[in-house]
């Protein structure tokens, strides 16, 4: 849904995003984190490689929602759901893997 900003005369428009040069900098830095996570593949960490892995995930994920997704232009309640859904997801990752840990 379209908002509609108010304006009074001589107020610029409000900027709804980055300049290509900050898209390509995130871009950059997708790929970087892309590649320590190949990297890393073939170090053994042990179960920390799991740890690791979704740390990084979770960095790049958080990367595409806020600035390719435009997740910190929305409203307050659509941050509150998407970090909800977050939450939730983590907490299924932890039990799956406090099951995993002591089988």
């Amino acid at each position: 849904m379209e908002q509609e900003h108010k304006q009074t005369p001589g107020q610029t428009a409000p900027a709804h995003g980055e300049g290509y040069g900050q898209y390509l900098l995130i871009w950059i830095g997708l790929l970087a984190l892309t590649g320590l996570t190949v990297a890393l593949a073939g170090i053994q960490l042990g179960r920390w490689i799991i740890v690791t892995a979704l740390t990084i995930a979770s960095v790049k994920s958080l990367l595409v929602l806020n600035v390719f997704m435009h997740l910190k232009f929305e409203d307050r309640t659509f941050r509150w759901f998407v970090l909800v859904t977050i939450v939730t997801l983590m907490i299924f990752f932890v039990l799956t893997f406090f099951d995993y840990a002591f089988y």
